[in-house]
């Protein structure tokens, strides 16, 4: 389903920096510790990033496109190229994956759209959430689905899924000893076309939040690091797992190095000269 055996598994996995399990004939098992250390290295080494839809180009979800961009190019992405990428090569060592479909709630009581895409692992019968897509809040490991309540600690952070009616599952994180709201999803499943058609609203209605200004967003280097990072706009954001936040104002001319240094992302003439026009038009 996820075009697995056309993605660069060995590309893929230096990219990430994977260090977890491997079989004694080198090959990785479809296993829970393998699929914790993939989820991991992937939500470690890859930003959450908007600049193509920033810079007018399309985004191409297809395995060879990603692979180009994400592995080959060095580059991020935003939900439907990270997640549609991770479950590539899951499905690749041999993981049962399937999409599903999520609705953002972490603006409060305001409805929105389906519009976020996430993985649902099956590992000896039982389903984890895996989401490299969510940004800085994200988790950076799976969660499991088959004990709703139960808390997962995750370095210096901890989430829950709640089961509600109608069988939606909700994913919240504890911030200042609050459990807070990130998304909630169903369980209908979803398939790589239906990210398409989610991919092509993201990245082209004059309503969707890709389309206005920077988001680039990492949940930190490793799943000890205490401190999380998102730029939106010129504001950049520090979250601290205490949940303190430190925030501070990113001129225009600083743009460039700053996505280097915090983020590991690097552009380069037209691009980088397009991008620095366009942070500098901005609100």
């Amino acid at each position: 389903m996820w075009s697995g055996e056309l993605l660069d598994l060995d590309a893929y996995l230096a990219r990430i920096g994977y260090d977890g399990p491997v079989g004694e004939d080198g090959e990785l098992r479809p296993d829970l510790g393998t699929l914790y250390a993939v989820h991991r290295a992937h939500t470690g080494a890859i930003a959450f990033e908007n600049l193509d839809v920033l810079l007018g180009r399309p985004v191409e979800l297809g395995v060879k496109a990603l692979e180009d961009k994400l592995v080959h190019g060095r580059r991020g992405g935003y939900c439907y190229e990270q997640n549609s990428l991770l479950a590539a090569a899951l499905e690749r060592i041999g993981f049962e994956v399937s999409g599903r479909g999520a609705r953002n709630r972490t603006r409060g009581d305001t409805l929105l759209a389906v519009t976020h895409a996430v993985l649902v692992v099956t590992v000896d019968g039982e389903p984890w959430l895996c989401d490299a897509g969510f940004g800085h809040q994200g988790p950076r490991e799976p969660v499991p689905l088959a004990r709703p309540g139960a808390e997962v600690v995750q370095g210096e952070w901890t989430y829950a899924v709640r089961e509600e009616e109608e069988g939606i599952l909700a994913l919240s994180i504890l911030r200042e000893g609050i459990w807070r709201d990130l998304y909630a999803f169903s369980p209908q499943r979803y398939h790589p076309v239906d990210y398409v058609l989610l991919n092509h609203y993201s990245s082209t209605h004059p309503r969707s939040v890709f389309v206005a200004r920077v988001i680039v967003q990492h949940p930190g280097d490793s799943v000890h690091h205490p401190v999380r990072r998102a730029l939106v706009g010129r504001e950049l954001n520090r979250l601290h797992a205490d949940g303190r936040v430190e925030r501070r104002s990113v001129e225009p001319d600083e743009l460039l190095a700053l996505l280097d240094r915090e983020f590991g992302l690097r552009l380069s003439g037209r691009d980088a000269e397009e991008l620095v026009r366009i942070n500098r038009a901005g609100d």
